[in-house]
């Protein structure tokens, strides 16, 4: 199907159109292409489409003008990624209720998933995660999920919102969730109860202690991720200072901005999408200045994605066999930009660390062998 299919989906608007200044060639304004009718739009790898729907998390809330104030920023910034070609197809039209918003989103992003396009989503509430689920679940997709957020929005509530989204996210029948990972989550905010379930079921928990203490070790967790969600909720209100109910703790705005170019340098991301802007609440629109520069570092791990070799050119890996207590274990590194990956018994590779090699070698077991050997039982 064109792209024009799209269309009736979108505000007849779109931020482009109101510029008033020119972008010089090598900002990203100069790059991007906007128009729906344009043939560049299908040779674009990645996506971006803005959804400002707010009605998940207030009750009665106007459209968001978060997409539009994050562009301002965004389209200003430098283009470092030739070849990679951009699209921007404005921002999803306002339903009369936030379920025709839902679906009109749901539409929009399992068009663009078929058509094997990259996407950004600029939100919108936390909840709108599930419409980035539901592009996948179209085509019938087994994924790996990483949700980045302060909180477990797992309230079992029939109400879909956004501090309740992950429930019917894990629970839906037939499940496409293969795995799903929670990163940056605070203790003192998120029940117990919560963290044990989901460690019953295999998922993975990180807080966010443990995150900031080595980033490069989450790096692994998220090559492999299918669809990544970010609540702004997440960094800390000194850095996001958009969002009221948020702590003084939290991931800083660089090390959320590595977390983003670790999603766009995956093996398997095609969806990522920024939540929990509001703009009226900005502090000198801090807030959009670091929504963009997330963004900017996930397409530069799309570049630098790249440059990775195919697992069957055994030139571009060195090879070190390990024995380790008892199980001879292969692990790989690429020449090309150092990740690490070990093989498992299955002879499928999983994603690891230089970390993981070194405990092995010490015939240690990795934890992250460990949960894999789990979750393949």
């Amino acid at each position: 199907m064109p792209f024009t299919e799209l269309i009736p989906y979108l505000e007849n608007t779109h931020f482009a159109s109101t510029i008033t200044s020119a972008y010089i060639h090598q900002q990203l304004g100069a790059q991007i292409v906007t128009n729906l009718q344009n043939a560049n739009i299908a040779d674009a790898s990645i996506v971006i489409v803005g959804c400002g729907e707010m009605r998940g998390q207030q009750n009665n809330s106007n459209n968001n003008h978060a997409p539009n104030k994050v562009r301002e920023h965004l389209y200003a910034m430098y283009f470092w990624h030739q070849p990679l070609k951009i699209a921007d197809i404005g921002n999803v039209i306002q339903g009369n209720t936030v379920e025709d918003t839902r679906a009109a989103l749901d539409f929009v992003l399992e068009f663009l998933h078929k058509a094997g396009k990259t996407v950004v989503v600029i939100g919108g509430s936390h909840d709108l995660t599930m419409s980035q689920y539901h592009a996948f679940k179209a085509s019938q997709e087994m994924i790996d999920v990483s949700v980045i957020d302060m909180l477990i929005d797992l309230n079992e509530d029939e109400k879909l919102t956004h501090d309740n989204f992950l429930y019917p996210l894990l629970t839906d029948t037939p499940n496409y969730i293969r795995h799903f990972n929670l990163m940056a989550f605070q203790s003192y905010y998120v029940n117990p109860t919560m963290i044990e379930t989901l460690d019953r079921l295999h998922f993975d928990c990180h807080r966010l202690g443990k995150v900031r203490e080595d980033l490069n070790e989450m790096e692994p967790i998220l090559r492999y991720t299918d669809l990544m969600s970010i609540d702004i909720n997440a960094v800390r209100h000194s850095d996001a200072p958009c969002n009221h109910s948020t702590s003084p703790n939290g991931l800083h705005g660089d090390e959320v901005c590595q977390l983003t170019r670790y999603a766009g340098m995956s093996d398997k991301c095609c969806s990522f999408g920024i939540y929990g802007y509001h703009p009226e609440q900005d502090v000198d629109e801090m807030t959009a200045r670091l929504y963009s520069q997330m963004i900017w570092y996930f397409i530069d791990g799309v570049y630098y994605k790249l440059h990775e070799a195919d697992f069957i050119d055994k030139t571009m890996f060195n090879e070190f066999h390990v024995n380790m207590t008892g199980h001879e274990v292969l692990f790989i590194q690429s020449k090309r930009t150092q990740r690490w990956w070990m093989q498992m018994p299955n002879k499928g590779y999983v994603p690891c660390t230089r970390k993981d090699y070194l405990m092995a070698a010490n015939n240690e077991i990795p934890e992250r062998w460990f949960r894999e050997m789990e979750r393949s039982v």
